[in-house]
């Protein structure tokens, strides 16, 4: 601060010798400091276009990944990525103005002692300090004030960026700025909020020079923005009906004063939603099963399934926190272990603790398939233990510590404990034939997937009466496009095709003889399993990660869609029929090569759970002996 002060003061001086007058030269000084910055003026007004340019996309993403905002986090880096905007640019002209702040003080500091210098402008002292003379300055602080209000009054009318903000944050910005404006007016040199106030009508004039000559009407689809602000504006409401926010507000503050109210936590898991438990089961089960260790299970969603498992298992401690609450709850983390399946940990929202740099952080699985294709480069950078399902994830997270640079994590051996379970449950079942094969069709949930591109093509052609069909679409397509279902339903409801929109109805997939699919996870997991073969449709890839290529290790998604079933592009639809065909009559071929490409490409089948949580109960252990050497004086 010191030296930003020297520095500013041999400018100041510049100015004063100029124009022979100190009021006068904090006004230029305070022109030439907005013409010097004005190419990052420039840059920082167009980012604020380029924000507003994707707030539709934006907003359609929210609407369409609803409450999933893990997914809506990642797809809108994505956004940002592709439109070349960059958050963090918003803040830059706010730590200039508190740099400026700062110079000035200083320099008016050095002025005083300065005997070559006058610091009376209109016969005001601008060297004073109102805090110290009372309330004979007092108008220095309500005028510092005032112009950070017309500032504020001007930008939430005319700033591109703010003008769009909600009420609440036009006006609390505002709240925030004049008060902080008229305490630094009150304990800071009259000159120094004399710039202030310059600097201000500066800033207002220059934001409407700006949208003069770069009109951001030119640039913005307002009436796009207006329809997805309403789109996501209905559904925040239906949300608000159903209890996401309001209902649940009580028993999250209790239940995160709960959490901390715990010392020496030995386990935590985080669960983005109830259906992450599945990841998880086979491990806590083992844990609870084989030791004294308490679970603590920190959820994002009110109704998890964990709330009532807790009731029957005392040593199962469910806590409710929403995505907002988690931040500060995963900042304020102790523990000795943290297991979770949420990527991107310490480059999003979501950091690591603050309080204690020993947790083990460790990454389960909720995946057979390629991470490096269905997840952002940095998804794992940041846990201290992988949990590998197979040699392809070994492969690829040992490659990208090669080729970025990645610290060394503790990559093991562990598999997939849900589809140990999945296999148990299936090999111990009784499966009756069928009078006719039954063929499942599973699309994906992402842009041109099976529903968006092909799937009434693949009906029309499979529709002979020779099979039984369900189609079983996402259920967030079926909450998008709940008219579209409903049409498609009664249009195959005569052939004896089922469009199940149910979810709560049983889950046809493990009596399928056939499953169609794009590029759902969920292939892998049926394959694996049943040991019958998928039809895979080449629908446009999702790839989360467009750098994916730069690993070389082919990624199982690609690799295994011709050896656990075969593939059609979208110009080969109509061999769907023959093809369907030519699966279901090489089935016991297919049982055995899928048998064989489970055991090769997955760890550890059949106790995949029982290695996870030894490694996790030992990790615990060496952590609480440590803890006693360190207590040894």
């Amino acid at each position: 601060m010191e030296l930003i002060g020297r520095i500013f003061g041999t400018m100041m001086r510049w100015c004063y010798a100029l124009v022979r007058n100190y009021g006068t030269a904090i006004f230029v000084f305070t022109l030439l400091t907005k013409i010097v910055l004005l190419p990052i003026s420039v840059w920082t007004h167009f980012n604020s276009i380029k924000m507003i340019q994707v707030q539709p996309e934006i907003n359609r993403l929210k609407v369409k990944y609803y409450g999933q905002n893990d997914v809506i986090a990642e797809e809108q880096a994505q956004v940002f990525k592709r439109a070349g905007y960059r958050p963090l640019l918003s803040i830059i002209p706010t730590v200039v103005q508190l740099i400026l702040l700062v110079g000035v003080a200083g320099a008016i500091r050095a002025g005083v002692n300065d005997p070559s210098i006058n610091m009376n402008f209109f016969g005001i002292d601008l060297s004073q300090v109102p805090s110290r003379t009372g309330l004979s300055l007092i108008w220095s602080p309500l005028a510092a004030g005032f112009s950070s209000f017309l500032l504020s009054f001007a930008q939430n009318r005319s700033n591109v960026l703010q003008s769009e903000q909600s009420a609440y944050n036009k006006y609390g910005t505002m709240a925030l700025t004049v008060l902080l404006s008229c305490y630094l007016g009150w304990i800071v040199p009259v000159g120094t909020a004399f710039y202030w106030v310059c600097s201000n009508l500066l800033a207002i004039a220059q934001m409407y020079l700006f949208n003069r000559i770069f009109p951001p009407a030119k640039h913005i689809d307002y009436e796009e923005l207006e329809a997805s602000r309403a789109a996501l504006a209905e559904i925040q409401d239906v949300g608000e009906k159903e209890g996401y926010f309001s209902e649940n507000r009580k028993r999250e503050r209790a239940d995160y004063k709960r959490f901390f109210s715990v010392v020496n936590k030995h386990l935590v898991f985080y669960s983005e939603g109830s259906g992450f438990y599945k990841y998880y089961r086979g491990i806590i089960e083992y844990i609870l099963e084989h030791t004294s260790i308490t679970i603590h299970y920190v959820t994002s969603d009110p109704n998890d399934q964990i709330f009532r498992l807790a009731e029957q298992e005392p040593r199962i401690r469910p806590y409710y926190i929403g995505e907002n609450k988690l931040i500060t709850l995963m900042m304020k983390m102790d523990a000795d272990v943290v297991a979770m399946t949420m990527t991107d940990i310490e480059t999003y929202h979501i950091k690591r603790s603050y309080i204690r740099k020993d947790i083990e952080y460790v990454y389960i699985q909720h995946g057979i398939g390629s991470m490096n294709l269905t997840c952002t480069k940095t998804a794992t950078d940041h846990y201290d233990t992988i949990f590998c399902v197979g040699k392809h994830q070994m492969a690829e997270e040992l490659e990208r510590e090669r080729v970025y640079g990645v610290p060394k994590r503790k990559l093991l051996e562990v598999g997939y404990p849900m589809l140990d379970e999945l296999r148990a449950a299936y090999d111990s079942g009784e499966h009756q034939k069928h009078d006719k094969p039954l063929i499942l069709i599973g699309p994906s949930w992402q842009k041109d997937n099976i529903v968006d591109s092909c799937l009434e093509q693949i009906l029309d052609q499979l529709n002979t009466g020779e099979f039984d069909i369900i189609v079983r679409p996402h259920p967030q397509e079926v909450r998008h496009k709940k008219q579209y279902m409903e049409n498609l339903r009664q249009k195959y409801e005569k052939d004896g095709i089922i469009v199940q929109t149910d979810f709560s109805s049983n889950n046809p997939i493990m009596e399928a003889d056939l499953l169609i699919t794009d590029w759902s996870g969920i292939s892998w997991e049926f394959a694996f399993t049943t040991r019958r073969p998928v039809l895979f449709i080449d629908t446009p890839m999702k790839v989360m990660n467009p750098d994916w290529q730069q690993i070389d290790v082919p990624p199982l998604n690609i690799a295994l869609r011709d050896q656990i079933g075969k593939r059609l592009s979208l110009d080969e639809l109509d061999r769907t029929l023959e093809t369907a065909k030519d699966l279901l009559g090489r089935s016991e071929e297919y049982h055995r090569n899928i048998e064989a490409l489970a055991h090769e490409y997955v760890y550890n089948l059949g106790n995949s759970s029982e290695i996870a949580a030894r490694y996790i109960i030992k990790t615990i252990r060496q952590k609480v002996e440590d803890k006693k050497e360190k207590q040894i004086p």
